[in-house]
C-alpha cells in the first residue's frame, strides 16, 4: 500500500509505479502513522519508507522504517535504516540481504551449539585433551567467522 501526502493522481501513479494494488493520497502526517498503527493491529509486519518531517511519525511507529539519505534529518533519526543514496530499488537490496543474514547467523548458532554440546560430552567423561579441546574452539570461530564472510561476497 502506498500511503502519501501527495495529490491522489501522484500517489496513483507512484503505487501503480511499485506495482502497489492500494493507495491513499492527501493524508497528513498523523494519519500516516494512524495506518501504520491500524495495520500493526492486524497482526501485520510494517515497513514505511520516507524522506520528510511529515514521514518521521510513521517511520519511528513501523516494524521498519527506511529514510531516504536526501531526506530531512528528522525522518533518517526516526527511521531503523537509511539509504544513503535516493533509490527504492536499493530497498529489496537490503531485505534480501536481511534475510540471508539471519539465516548465517541461525547456521552459526546451529553449529556452534551442537559442537559444544558435544564437546561438553566428550570433556565430562575425561576423554578431551585440554590442548586439544582449545584447538578444536579456534577451529569453531574460524568456521562461524569464515561461515558469516560468506555475506560479504554475496551482497
Amino acid at each position: 500500500m502506498v500511503v502519501s501526502g501527495d495529490s491522489a493522481a501522484a500517489t496513483r501513479w507512484a503505487s501503480r509505479a511499485v506495482g502497489a494494488r492500494e493507495y491513499r493520497a492527501e493524508v497528513l502526517p498523523g494519519g500516516k502513522a494512524d495506518i501504520v498503527e491500524g495495520l500493526q493491529r492486524k497482526g501485520l509486519t510494517v515497513a514505511m519508507i520516507g524522506d520528510g518531517v511529515n514521514d518521521a511519525p510513521a517511520l519511528a511507529k513501523a516494524n521498519l522504517g527506511i529514510a531516504m539519505g536526501g531526506g530531512t534529518d528528522l525522518a533518517m533519526k526516526a527511521a531503523t535504516i537509511v539509504l544513503m543514496r535516493n533509490d527504492l530499488g536499493r530497498v529489496a537490496e537490503i531485505l534480501s540481504l536481511s534475510r540471508r543474514t539471519l539465516r548465517v547467523i541461525r547456521q552459526n548458532l546451529f553449529w556452534s551449539f551442537g559442537y559444544n554440546a558435544v564437546g561438553l560430552v566428550i570433556a565430562a567423561f575425561g576423554l578431551l585433551n585440554p590442548i586439544l579441546a582449545s584447538s578444536a574452539m579456534v577451529v569453531s570461530s574460524v568456521c562461524v567467522t569464515a561461515n558469516a564472510l560468506r555475506l560479504s561476497r554475496t551482497s
